[in-house]
């Protein structure tokens, strides 16, 4: 008998191996769509590659097959879905107009919002090459849309609404509003572009004053290692940030911290607990004797603005590391955030009564999406023209 070809013993290999032949050919990418989910969902920090293994119905040593390590597989997370906008814009034809162009955006946005939104805080934790490498493509995509948005509509913004667009569209991955895919590629398209038609310079005419709380001047050693604390979270992440730089920073020793806070989660909590308190007055403020839907809603955006600059380290910690707080700390100030976007639902149905309450939701969260994007680009450079500016395009994210 003739010996059996490599084929046909690599076949019955296969069929001999219940794994190997059924191994889906696309693996790699399925580990890196439920870890993008895992990452998204729970933080760097707290995600593990056991987790992600069994999200993909894998064993983790089949998981270290494709990654050597969790950093490896979260930097590819982190690049995959920049890489996927460039490539569906890539598809899109030079000079096509900017519904065009904004549609591809958010058809790829929608489509993975369970696993696309780790570049937006997890990305601090990838070292410098792949920063530097998830800037260009991002700069890619920046200047794609930006190039739409001059065409169509233009004005001397320096990329701010290009910014804002794509953030409108990227909300979507950070929250769980239930909404069929078509009807969100809907919604984010229209404020898309409404967001790049809005001229930011016009809402200097139409500023609305803000009044916020004052800046807590911290009085205590427990205010202070609070006070302390925030921006080194803001700066390096809460997992890389050590009880004996948090002790330096105030003049303490590591262990003199226990006195204040059992433990450094508690410090987190407690800037998370102080960024929804500040933002609760801040619209309690600025809705007081605002009875008109409309000017309550341009209230809101506006308070918003004036909090995330005034307040940005601290709502970018709130922001980034609420996730990572366990249940019992992390239950009250998920109740804050519910009851604050509540309020903007609320008000935006009243401005806009064709909208059901999902599609207002996800529109509200648009909004956030613009100011974290506009913010960015201004670089939180604080100013009454940023923050008109970027409240407009807030208000033009909305409908109104």
């Amino acid at each position: 008998m003739a010996p059996a070809s490599p084929s046909a013993r690599s076949a019955a290999a296969a069929a001999a191996d219940p794994v190997t032949a059924t191994r889906p050919r696309n693996r790699k990418q399925l580990i890196v769509d439920a870890a993008g989910r895992v990452f998204s969902e729970r933080g760097y920090h707290k995600a593990s590659m056991e987790e992600v293994a069994a999200g993909v119905g894998i064993t983790a040593a089949a998981l270290y097959r494709h990654f050597p390590n969790k950093y490896a597989l979260f930097a590819e997370c982190a690049h995959v879905m920049a890489d996927r906008l460039v490539a569906a814009l890539d598809e899109v034809p030079p000079g096509a107009a900017l519904p065009d162009v904004l549609s591809a955006v958010a058809r790829v946005t929608v489509a993975h919002r369970a696993s696309g939104g780790v570049y937006r805080w997890e990305a601090r934790y990838l070292n410098r090459e792949d920063r530097r490498r998830l800037g260009v493509t991002f700069g890619r995509l920046v200047k794609r849309v930006d190039e739409a948005v001059q065409r169509e509509h233009p004005l001397p913004d320096e990329r701010l609404r290009a910014m804002a667009a794509l953030g409108a569209i990227g909300s979507i991955t950070m929250h769980h509003t239930s909404i069929a895919q078509r009807r969100a590629e809907d919604l984010l398209l229209a404020s898309a572009l409404r967001v790049a038609a809005t001229d930011p310079a016009a809402g200097r005419l139409g500023a609305h004053p803000v009044e916020l709380p004052a800046r807590p001047v911290p009085r205590t050693r427990r205010a202070e290692i609070l006070a302390a604390s925030i921006p080194l979270f803001a700066r390096d992440g809460f997992a890389n940030v050590t009880n004996g730089q948090i002790a330096e920073a105030v003049g303490l020793t590591p262990s003199a911290l226990y006195r204040h806070y059992p433990g450094k989660i508690d410090i987190l909590a407690a800037a998370c607990l102080q960024a929804a308190g500040l933002l609760a007055q801040g619209v309690e403020r600025s809705l007081h004797e605002v009875a008109d839907p409309h000017d309550a809603v341009v209230a809101l955006a506006a308070t918003y603005v004036a909090y995330s600059f005034e307040y940005t380290e601290l709502n970018s910690v709130a922001e980034a590391e609420l996730a990572g707080l366990p249940d019992d700390l992390r239950r009250p100030l998920v109740v804050a955030q519910r009851e604050h976007i509540a309020v903007w639902e609320q008000q935006l149905r009243l401005a806009r009564p064709e909208l059901d309450p999902s599609r207002a939701r996800v529109l509200v969260h648009a909004g956030f999406g613009v100011v974290v994007e506009a913010g960015r680009r201004l670089r939180w450079r604080d100013s009454p023209e940023h923050r008109a500016a970027v409240t407009a395009l807030v208000v033009g994210a909305l409908g109104l």
